[in-house]
């Protein structure tokens, strides 16, 4: 009868088995320990084990959660600010993309951006070339519509020239003149008015102002004209020698008192300026229209109007 065998002995007697292999389909994977300072100045140690995946943590969800650490650019000991030991240069990789990600939106961000401003730029400047050539074009039609004056005549009510004293009671002849003058002002504009002043109307003999006016300012509709009068006036101006001769001065009614009385030569002159408004604020030509008249003051013709058309010189 054969001898049972004990377990001894055929534990004993049974070859070695040669040692398990991990099962096929599931991964192999490697874990490295994250690097530890030590608080006394020892040396960091790193160790990497090779190990099979047998135990129940080699599961599909470590397994994933095992290659998505392993992949990841920056561990979490790297993440903790302040650790002794560091090394430089941990977390590069995830610093670069995060800046790499702005500099592609910032990229993007300034490329839309001037864009816009361009083509607003673009349409500024266009507006304003055309709005300047449009103006340009204006001025220089309004240019050529200058108006147009003429002076007609010149009426002497009075002329006085008699005896008295000036402001310091120095004797004197005093010259006493009331005059009216008239001229015609005409808009050849057809598209604009014009506002109208001008300077002093100044009547004189020799260097001496015998008699001044002013004019009082107007607005001249367009394609449009008026005959305009102007009181010339001036009341017991010292001579000072400097008068013409008279024999005998006429009265208010303008009859001499007794003998003659000559002729005096005097001369007008004004300047009258006009300002239209072709486009608001921002087209306004200017005019200006320098006028010089010779008169002759017949005390014969008082009250009578002088004609000027052919006296004056326009400048």
């Amino acid at each position: 009868m054969p001898h049972a065998k004990t377990d001894s002995e055929v534990t004993s007697l049974a070859p070695s088995s040669p040692p398990r292999s991990p099962p096929r389909g599931r991964p192999v994977y490697y874990v490295q320990s994250p690097s530890r300072d030590s608080h006394d100045g020892e040396k960091t140690a790193t160790s990497v084990h090779s190990t099979p995946a047998l135990s129940p943590m080699a599961s599909p969800l470590h397994s994933s959660s095992s290659s998505r650490f392993s992949g990841h650019p920056k561990r979490k000991a790297d993440k903790a600010p302040g650790r002794k030991g560091a090394p430089p240069g941990k977390g590069w990789q995830e610093i670069g993309i995060i800046e790499e990600e702005g500099l592609l939106d910032d990229e993007e961000h300034t490329r839309i951006v001037p864009k816009r401003c361009y083509y607003l730029l673009v349409f500024v400047l266009a507006f304003v070339a055309l709005f300047s050539f449009f103006a340009l074009v204006l001025w220089g039609a309004s240019r050529s519509q200058k108006p147009q004056i003429v002076i007609k005549s010149i009426t002497f009510e009075n002329f006085i020239i008699q005896a008295g004293t000036d402001a310091s009671l120095v004797p004197t002849d005093m010259a006493t003149t009331n005059s009216t003058v008239k001229f015609t002002y005409k808009n050849k504009g057809t598209f604009f008015g014009i506002h109208v002043t001008a300077d002093p109307f100044e009547l004189s003999y020799s260097q001496l102002t015998l008699a001044t006016g002013d004019l009082k300012k107007f607005y001249q509709a367009r394609s449009s004209h008026r005959t305009v009068s102007v009181a010339v006036t001036g009341n017991k101006v010292p001579l000072y020698g400097g008068g013409p001769t008279l024999t005998a001065a006429p009265g208010a009614g303008g009859k001499a008192a007794s003998g003659t009385v000559a002729p005096v030569p005097m001369v007008l002159r004004t300047t009258l300026h006009s300002r239209a408004y072709v486009l608001g604020a921002l087209v306004k030509p200017r005019f200006t229209r320098g006028i010089e008249c010779k008169v002759l003051m017949n005390p014969a013709k008082l009250n009578k109007p002088i004609s000027l058309e052919k006296a004056c010189h326009y400048s």
